[in-house]
């Protein structure tokens, strides 16, 4: 890519999206030189996030141009979305024109879903790390994972790491580096708990706990994906 070419950045968005996953990549991206970003979804009505953060899709699915990177972020609606096949579809199509294929948090279980990681190293939220694995996926538990043309980030927050990353595959360290300098992006977390690498093991197991249903329920349907594409 070059700088005189304007990329088109197509961010997928959805009922139950984790609205951080998208945001804070979208607030790096749209900033980028040359680059416009957009907010994809089946319709143009306002999805509602698992917070209740309300955001309007640009374009529509039969709308979307081709875009040059396409990025698809995680939350409690993705889940469902695993066995979507319109998205699935759409998410197929936009992979085999696109540049750069990426996703934040659980969204690598749908691109996974879509077998577009197959054989692809990749990472996602900690708490789901381990239903990558049935999708033929090598995992790297790190913030954030590039692999050929795949970039990944790891949970939520990891977003932002994601989004720079991308900025500088796009447009050089240079541009990432004053976009982080221009946002401050200079993280200091008040507490040492933000992975289980540092947490105590009582506040994972917490954490884990309160997750439990959604997880058993996302493990279910992982398991009926990953079966189904192994069987194609």
């Amino acid at each position: 890519m070059t700088q005189t070419k304007t990329t088109r950045i197509g961010m997928l968005v959805f009922p139950k999206i984790t609205a951080l996953d998208i945001l804070g990549p979208f607030e790096v991206l749209a900033r980028t030189p040359n680059c416009s970003a957009q907010l994809v979804w089946k319709d143009t009505s306002p999805v509602q996030g698992d917070t209740g953060l309300r955001l309007l899709p640009d374009v529509d699915f039969a709308n979307a141009p081709q875009f040059d990177v396409i990025v698809v972020p995680g939350g409690p609606g993705q889940t469902d979305l695993m066995e979507d096949e319109e998205v699935l579809q759409f998410l197929r199509r936009q992979a085999a024109g696109a540049e750069l294929v990426t996703s934040i948090c659980t969204g690598s279980l749908l691109l996974a879903a879509a077998g577009l990681l197959t054989g692809y190293k990749a990472t996602c939220h900690w708490l789901s790390m381990d239903q990558l694995e049935q999708f033929g996926v090598q995992t790297v538990p790190e913030r954030v994972v590039v692999d050929r043309n795949r970039i990944t980030g790891a949970g939520v927050t990891s977003g932002l790491d994601f989004a720079f990353t991308v900025v500088a595959t796009l447009r050089g360290e240079d541009v990432a580096r004053s976009i982080q300098l221009m946002m401050e992006y200079d993280p200091a977390p008040p507490f040492d708990s933000g992975h289980p690498r540092v947490a105590s093991p009582s506040l994972v197991e917490q954490v884990r706990a309160a997750a439990a249903a959604m997880l058993d329920r996302r493990r279910a349907v992982s398991a009926r994906v990953a079966a189904r594409l192994r069987s194609s």
